[in-house]
Protein backbone atom coordinates (compact mmCIF):
# COMPACT_ATOMS: atom_id res chain seq x y z
CA UNK A 1 0.00 0.00 0.00
CA UNK A 2 2.83 2.36 0.87
CA UNK A 3 4.45 1.50 -2.42
CA UNK A 4 1.32 2.46 -4.36
CA UNK A 5 1.21 5.81 -2.57
CA UNK A 6 4.76 6.55 -3.72
CA UNK A 7 3.89 6.06 -7.39
CA UNK A 8 3.56 9.38 -9.15
CA UNK A 9 0.29 8.78 -10.95
CA UNK A 10 -1.44 12.15 -10.43
CA UNK A 11 -1.22 15.09 -12.82
CA UNK A 12 0.57 18.15 -11.36
CA UNK A 13 -1.68 20.68 -9.68
CA UNK A 14 -1.76 24.38 -10.52
CA UNK A 15 0.32 25.08 -7.40
CA UNK A 16 2.95 22.52 -8.43
CA UNK A 17 3.15 24.02 -11.95
CA UNK A 18 3.44 27.54 -10.51
CA UNK A 19 6.24 26.49 -8.18
CA UNK A 20 8.03 24.80 -11.09
CA UNK A 21 7.88 28.02 -13.14
CA UNK A 22 9.29 29.98 -10.21
CA UNK A 23 12.23 27.57 -10.21
CA UNK A 24 12.70 28.01 -13.95
CA UNK A 25 11.30 24.58 -14.84
CA UNK A 26 9.30 25.02 -18.04
CA UNK A 27 9.01 22.90 -21.20
CA UNK A 28 11.52 23.84 -23.86
CA UNK A 29 12.39 22.36 -27.26
CA UNK A 30 15.76 23.24 -28.72
CA UNK A 31 14.75 21.54 -31.95
CA UNK A 32 11.75 23.88 -32.33
CA UNK A 33 13.92 26.95 -31.69
CA UNK A 34 16.50 25.75 -34.21
CA UNK A 35 13.79 25.10 -36.79
CA UNK A 36 12.24 28.56 -36.36
CA UNK A 37 15.62 30.29 -36.64
CA UNK A 38 16.75 28.35 -39.72
CA UNK A 39 13.37 28.64 -41.41
CA UNK A 40 13.17 32.39 -40.80
CA UNK A 41 16.71 32.94 -42.06
CA UNK A 42 16.14 30.79 -45.15
CA UNK A 43 12.87 32.53 -46.07
CA UNK A 44 14.38 36.01 -45.64
CA UNK A 45 17.41 35.09 -47.75
CA UNK A 46 15.15 33.49 -50.38
CA UNK A 47 13.14 36.68 -50.86
CA UNK A 48 15.72 39.38 -50.12
CA UNK A 49 19.04 37.61 -50.67
CA UNK A 50 19.35 38.75 -54.27
CA UNK A 51 18.93 42.40 -53.29
CA UNK A 52 21.43 42.02 -50.46
CA UNK A 53 23.97 40.36 -52.73
CA UNK A 54 23.60 43.09 -55.34
CA UNK A 55 24.29 45.79 -52.76
CA UNK A 56 27.28 43.90 -51.36
CA UNK A 57 28.54 43.28 -54.88
CA UNK A 58 28.28 46.97 -55.67
CA UNK A 59 30.20 47.72 -52.50
CA UNK A 60 32.87 45.20 -53.46
CA UNK A 61 33.21 46.72 -56.93
CA UNK A 62 33.64 50.17 -55.40
CA UNK A 63 36.43 48.80 -53.19
CA UNK A 64 38.44 47.81 -56.27
CA UNK A 65 38.04 51.21 -57.90
CA UNK A 66 40.54 53.11 -55.81
CA UNK A 67 42.39 56.17 -56.99
CA UNK A 68 46.17 56.41 -56.96
CA UNK A 69 45.91 58.83 -54.06
CA UNK A 70 43.89 56.29 -52.02
CA UNK A 71 46.40 53.52 -52.70
CA UNK A 72 49.36 55.49 -51.37
CA UNK A 73 47.64 57.32 -48.54
CA UNK A 74 47.35 55.21 -45.35
CA UNK A 75 44.65 57.39 -43.78
CA UNK A 76 42.54 57.33 -46.96
CA UNK A 77 42.61 53.51 -47.03
CA UNK A 78 41.56 53.34 -43.38
CA UNK A 79 38.75 55.85 -43.91
CA UNK A 80 37.62 53.89 -46.96
CA UNK A 81 37.54 50.62 -44.99
CA UNK A 82 35.63 52.21 -42.09
CA UNK A 83 33.09 53.68 -44.49
CA UNK A 84 32.63 50.31 -46.22
CA UNK A 85 32.29 48.58 -42.88
CA UNK A 86 29.42 50.82 -41.78
CA UNK A 87 27.69 50.44 -45.15
CA UNK A 88 27.91 46.65 -44.82
CA UNK A 89 26.59 46.84 -41.25
CA UNK A 90 23.58 48.88 -42.41
CA UNK A 91 22.88 46.32 -45.12
CA UNK A 92 23.11 43.30 -42.83
CA UNK A 93 21.73 44.89 -39.63
CA UNK A 94 18.00 44.40 -40.46
CA UNK A 95 18.59 40.69 -41.07
CA UNK A 96 20.59 40.30 -37.86
CA UNK A 97 18.00 42.28 -35.88
CA UNK A 98 15.20 40.08 -37.22
CA UNK A 99 17.10 36.92 -36.31
CA UNK A 100 17.76 38.27 -32.80
CA UNK A 101 14.06 39.00 -32.31
CA UNK A 102 13.12 35.53 -33.56
CA UNK A 103 15.69 33.97 -31.23
CA UNK A 104 14.10 35.81 -28.29
CA UNK A 105 10.50 35.17 -29.33
CA UNK A 106 10.70 31.52 -30.45
CA UNK A 107 10.86 30.11 -26.87
CA UNK A 108 7.44 31.70 -26.23
CA UNK A 109 5.85 29.13 -28.53
CA UNK A 110 6.48 26.46 -25.89
CA UNK A 111 6.30 27.40 -22.24
CA UNK A 112 6.12 31.17 -22.77
CA UNK A 113 8.40 33.77 -21.20
CA UNK A 114 9.73 32.98 -17.78
CA UNK A 115 12.27 34.89 -15.69
CA UNK A 116 13.36 33.07 -12.57
CA UNK A 117 16.15 34.19 -10.26
CA UNK A 118 16.32 30.64 -8.88
CA UNK A 119 17.24 29.31 -12.33
CA UNK A 120 20.27 31.64 -12.46
CA UNK A 121 21.38 30.98 -8.90
CA UNK A 122 24.46 28.71 -8.61
CA UNK A 123 23.67 25.11 -7.71
CA UNK A 124 26.67 23.65 -5.93
CA UNK A 125 25.28 20.11 -6.05
CA UNK A 126 25.89 20.12 -9.81
CA UNK A 127 29.62 20.25 -9.08
CA UNK A 128 29.38 16.84 -7.46
CA UNK A 129 31.00 14.26 -9.84
CA UNK A 130 28.64 11.51 -8.66
CA UNK A 131 25.62 13.65 -9.50
CA UNK A 132 27.11 14.31 -12.93
CA UNK A 133 27.63 10.61 -13.55
CA UNK A 134 24.03 9.89 -12.56
CA UNK A 135 22.83 12.47 -15.05
CA UNK A 136 25.01 10.90 -17.76
CA UNK A 137 23.37 7.48 -17.33
CA UNK A 138 19.86 8.74 -16.62
CA UNK A 139 16.87 7.98 -18.89
CA UNK A 140 16.84 11.65 -19.91
CA UNK A 141 20.46 11.41 -21.11
CA UNK A 142 19.64 8.22 -23.01
CA UNK A 143 16.69 9.91 -24.69
CA UNK A 144 18.90 12.84 -25.70
CA UNK A 145 21.48 10.44 -27.12
CA UNK A 146 18.88 8.57 -29.15
CA UNK A 147 17.40 11.85 -30.37
CA UNK A 148 20.83 13.15 -31.39
CA UNK A 149 21.58 9.96 -33.32
CA UNK A 150 18.24 10.08 -35.12
CA UNK A 151 18.78 13.73 -35.92
CA UNK A 152 22.26 13.01 -37.25
CA UNK A 153 20.98 10.17 -39.44
CA UNK A 154 18.05 12.20 -40.78
CA UNK A 155 19.96 15.42 -41.49
CA UNK A 156 22.96 13.49 -42.79
CA UNK A 157 20.73 11.50 -45.14
CA UNK A 158 18.99 14.62 -46.43
CA UNK A 159 22.35 16.35 -46.90
CA UNK A 160 23.71 13.37 -48.86
CA UNK A 161 20.65 13.32 -51.11
CA UNK A 162 20.94 17.07 -51.72
CA UNK A 163 24.64 16.74 -52.48
CA UNK A 164 24.00 14.02 -55.05
CA UNK A 165 21.09 15.91 -56.59
CA UNK A 166 22.91 19.26 -56.94
CA UNK A 167 26.41 17.85 -57.50
CA UNK A 168 26.50 18.78 -61.20
CA UNK A 169 25.10 22.25 -60.45
CA UNK A 170 27.87 22.99 -57.97
CA UNK A 171 30.54 21.70 -60.40
CA UNK A 172 29.20 23.95 -63.14
CA UNK A 173 29.86 27.05 -61.02
CA UNK A 174 33.55 27.08 -61.96
CA UNK A 175 32.62 27.58 -65.61
CA UNK A 176 30.69 30.80 -64.87
CA UNK A 177 31.91 34.30 -64.22
CA UNK A 178 32.10 35.53 -60.64
CA UNK A 179 28.80 37.45 -60.38
CA UNK A 180 26.42 34.84 -61.91
CA UNK A 181 28.31 32.05 -60.11
CA UNK A 182 27.84 33.82 -56.78
CA UNK A 183 24.14 34.35 -57.46
CA UNK A 184 23.66 30.71 -58.51
CA UNK A 185 25.59 29.46 -55.49
CA UNK A 186 23.35 31.54 -53.22
CA UNK A 187 20.24 30.04 -54.84
CA UNK A 188 21.53 26.51 -54.38
CA UNK A 189 22.47 27.11 -50.75
CA UNK A 190 19.05 28.60 -49.95
CA UNK A 191 17.28 25.64 -51.58
CA UNK A 192 19.39 23.23 -49.55
CA UNK A 193 18.61 25.15 -46.36
CA UNK A 194 14.87 24.99 -47.09
CA UNK A 195 15.06 21.23 -47.63
CA UNK A 196 17.00 20.84 -44.38
CA UNK A 197 14.33 22.90 -42.61
CA UNK A 198 11.71 20.52 -43.97
CA UNK A 199 13.59 17.63 -42.39
CA UNK A 200 13.82 19.55 -39.10
CA UNK A 201 10.01 19.91 -39.10
CA UNK A 202 9.80 16.15 -38.57
CA UNK A 203 12.29 16.31 -35.71
CA UNK A 204 10.44 19.22 -34.04
CA UNK A 205 7.09 17.46 -34.49
CA UNK A 206 8.49 14.54 -32.49
CA UNK A 207 10.44 16.57 -29.94
CA UNK A 208 7.71 19.06 -28.91
CA UNK A 209 5.18 16.41 -27.74
CA UNK A 210 8.01 14.51 -26.08
CA UNK A 211 9.18 17.59 -24.16
CA UNK A 212 5.62 18.32 -22.98
CA UNK A 213 5.16 14.70 -21.90
CA UNK A 214 8.54 14.63 -20.17
CA UNK A 215 7.85 17.92 -18.37
CA UNK A 216 4.46 16.72 -17.08
CA UNK A 217 5.95 13.36 -16.12
CA UNK A 218 8.69 15.00 -14.05
CA UNK A 219 6.12 17.07 -12.14
CA UNK A 220 3.66 14.25 -11.48
CA UNK A 221 2.64 13.81 -7.87
CA UNK A 222 1.70 10.99 -5.59
CA UNK A 223 -1.82 10.87 -4.20
CA UNK A 224 -0.45 11.67 -0.78
CA UNK A 225 1.27 14.78 -2.11
CA UNK A 226 -1.99 15.95 -3.68
CA UNK A 227 -3.86 15.38 -0.40
CA UNK A 228 -1.17 17.18 1.60
CA UNK A 229 -1.23 20.13 -0.79
CA UNK A 230 -5.00 20.44 -0.66
CA UNK A 231 -4.87 20.20 3.13
CA UNK A 232 -2.27 22.96 3.29
CA UNK A 233 -4.29 25.22 1.00
CA UNK A 234 -7.77 24.61 2.38
CA UNK A 235 -6.61 24.28 5.96
CA UNK A 236 -5.62 27.92 6.32
CA UNK A 237 -8.43 29.94 7.93
CA UNK A 238 -7.77 33.00 5.78
CA UNK A 239 -7.90 30.89 2.61
CA UNK A 240 -11.12 29.22 3.72
CA UNK A 241 -12.63 32.58 4.54
CA UNK A 242 -11.54 34.01 1.20
CA UNK A 243 -12.99 31.05 -0.70
CA UNK A 244 -16.25 31.26 1.23
CA UNK A 245 -16.42 35.02 0.64
CA UNK A 246 -15.81 34.61 -3.09
CA UNK A 247 -18.43 31.88 -3.31
CA UNK A 248 -21.00 34.02 -1.51
CA UNK A 249 -20.16 37.04 -3.67
CA UNK A 250 -20.48 34.98 -6.85
CA UNK A 251 -23.80 33.49 -5.70
CA UNK A 252 -25.11 36.94 -4.73
CA UNK A 253 -24.06 38.48 -8.03
CA UNK A 254 -25.63 35.63 -9.98
CA UNK A 255 -28.82 35.90 -7.93
CA UNK A 256 -29.06 39.65 -8.54
CA UNK A 257 -28.72 39.05 -12.27
CA UNK A 258 -31.91 36.96 -12.11
CA UNK A 259 -34.05 39.66 -10.45
CA UNK A 260 -34.73 41.63 -13.68
CA UNK A 261 -35.88 38.38 -15.31
CA UNK A 262 -38.41 37.60 -12.56
CA UNK A 263 -42.19 37.97 -12.93
CA UNK A 264 -42.73 39.43 -9.46
CA UNK A 265 -40.85 40.23 -6.25
CA UNK A 266 -42.83 39.45 -3.09
CA UNK A 267 -41.73 41.63 -0.16
CA UNK A 268 -42.26 41.82 3.60
CA UNK A 269 -42.09 44.82 2.68
CA UNK A 270 -38.75 45.74 4.33
CA UNK A 271 -37.09 42.64 5.83
CA UNK A 272 -37.74 39.96 3.19
CA UNK A 273 -37.78 39.82 -0.61
CA UNK A 274 -38.40 36.79 -2.83
CA UNK A 275 -38.28 36.90 -6.65
CA UNK A 276 -40.53 34.42 -8.49
CA UNK A 277 -40.46 33.36 -12.12
CA UNK A 278 -42.83 31.06 -13.97
CA UNK A 279 -42.39 29.76 -17.52
CA UNK A 280 -45.16 27.36 -18.48
CA UNK A 281 -43.08 25.80 -21.26
CA UNK A 282 -40.03 25.06 -19.12
CA UNK A 283 -41.18 24.90 -15.47
CA UNK A 284 -43.58 22.64 -13.65
CA UNK A 285 -44.28 25.31 -11.03
CA UNK A 286 -43.17 28.85 -10.14
CA UNK A 287 -39.49 28.99 -9.13
CA UNK A 288 -37.64 31.12 -6.61
CA UNK A 289 -34.83 32.80 -8.60
CA UNK A 290 -33.63 35.16 -5.86
CA UNK A 291 -34.25 35.82 -2.18
CA UNK A 292 -32.71 37.79 0.65
CA UNK A 293 -33.20 39.75 3.84
CA UNK A 294 -32.46 43.27 4.99
CA UNK A 295 -29.74 44.85 2.78
CA UNK A 296 -29.98 42.16 0.10
CA UNK A 297 -33.78 42.53 0.11
CA UNK A 298 -33.40 46.29 -0.30
CA UNK A 299 -31.00 45.77 -3.22
CA UNK A 300 -33.44 43.33 -4.84
CA UNK A 301 -36.26 45.84 -4.55
CA UNK A 302 -34.10 48.56 -6.10
CA UNK A 303 -33.10 46.35 -9.04
CA UNK A 304 -36.70 45.24 -9.56
CA UNK A 305 -37.93 48.81 -9.65
CA UNK A 306 -35.27 49.80 -12.19
CA UNK A 307 -36.17 46.77 -14.36
CA UNK A 308 -39.92 47.34 -14.09
CA UNK A 309 -40.56 44.10 -12.22
CA UNK A 310 -43.75 44.36 -10.09
CA UNK A 311 -43.30 44.54 -6.29
CA UNK A 312 -46.02 42.99 -4.13
CA UNK A 313 -46.07 43.56 -0.38
CA UNK A 314 -47.33 40.32 1.17
CA UNK A 315 -45.49 39.68 4.49
CA UNK A 316 -46.87 36.18 5.31
CA UNK A 317 -46.26 34.93 1.77
CA UNK A 318 -42.77 36.49 1.60
CA UNK A 319 -41.74 34.76 4.85
CA UNK A 320 -43.32 31.48 3.75
CA UNK A 321 -41.48 31.51 0.41
CA UNK A 322 -38.20 32.54 2.00
CA UNK A 323 -38.17 29.73 4.60
CA UNK A 324 -39.76 26.94 2.56
CA UNK A 325 -38.02 27.18 -0.83
CA UNK A 326 -34.34 27.11 -1.77
CA UNK A 327 -32.88 29.13 -4.63
CA UNK A 328 -33.64 27.84 -8.11
CA UNK A 329 -36.21 25.42 -6.67
CA UNK A 330 -39.90 25.19 -7.41
CA UNK A 331 -42.27 26.30 -4.68
CA UNK A 332 -44.00 23.56 -2.63
CA UNK A 333 -47.45 22.37 -3.71
CA UNK A 334 -49.05 23.91 -0.61
CA UNK A 335 -48.29 27.40 -1.93
CA UNK A 336 -49.57 26.82 -5.47
CA UNK A 337 -52.96 28.47 -4.86
CA UNK A 338 -51.73 31.63 -3.17
CA UNK A 339 -48.89 32.10 -5.71
CA UNK A 340 -51.39 31.56 -8.52
CA UNK A 341 -53.35 34.52 -7.18
CA UNK A 342 -50.17 36.61 -7.21
CA UNK A 343 -49.29 35.60 -10.80
CA UNK A 344 -52.85 36.31 -11.95
CA UNK A 345 -52.48 39.83 -10.59
CA UNK A 346 -49.08 40.18 -12.30
CA UNK A 347 -50.45 39.06 -15.68
CA UNK A 348 -53.35 41.49 -15.37
CA UNK A 349 -50.94 44.28 -14.45
CA UNK A 350 -48.74 43.42 -17.41
CA UNK A 351 -51.71 43.47 -19.80
CA UNK A 352 -52.88 46.84 -18.44
CA UNK A 353 -49.39 48.30 -18.98
CA UNK A 354 -49.12 46.90 -22.50
CA UNK A 355 -52.63 47.44 -23.87
CA UNK A 356 -53.95 50.14 -21.56
CA UNK A 357 -56.87 49.98 -19.18
CA UNK A 358 -57.45 50.17 -15.47
CA UNK A 359 -54.63 49.09 -13.21
CA UNK A 360 -55.74 46.05 -11.21
CA UNK A 361 -55.74 46.23 -7.44
CA UNK A 362 -53.18 44.04 -5.63
CA UNK A 363 -54.69 40.90 -4.06
CA UNK A 364 -55.66 41.79 -0.49
CA UNK A 365 -56.57 38.43 0.99
CA UNK A 366 -53.68 36.04 0.39
CA UNK A 367 -54.17 33.05 2.67
CA UNK A 368 -50.97 31.16 3.45
CA UNK A 369 -51.46 27.63 4.88
CA UNK A 370 -50.63 27.39 8.57
CA UNK A 371 -47.77 24.90 7.99
CA UNK A 372 -45.92 27.55 5.96
CA UNK A 373 -46.27 30.37 8.48
CA UNK A 374 -42.67 30.48 9.70
CA UNK A 375 -40.27 33.09 10.89
CA UNK A 376 -40.76 36.12 13.05
CA UNK A 377 -43.66 38.46 12.44
CA UNK A 378 -42.59 41.71 10.83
Amino acid sequence: MAEDQEERTEEPTAKRLSEAREKGQIPRSRELNTLVLLLTGSVVIYFFGDLLMKNLWSLMEADFRLTRHDLFEDRAIIEHLVQDFWIAVKLIAPFLLLMALVALASPMSLGGWNFSHEAYAPKWEKLNPLTGLKRMVSPQALNELVKSLLKFVLIGGVTALLFMHYFDDFLSLNRQSLEPASRRAGELIVKCLLYLCASLVLIAAIDVPFQLWSYTRQLRMTRQEVRDEMRDIEGKPEVKGKIRSLQMEYARRRMMEEVPKADVVVTNPTHFAVALKYDQSAMGAPTVVAKGTDLIAAQMRSIAQEAGVPLLAAPPLARALYYSTELEREIPAGLYLVVAQVLAYVYQLRAARQFGGDTPAPPADLRVPDEFKQGPEA
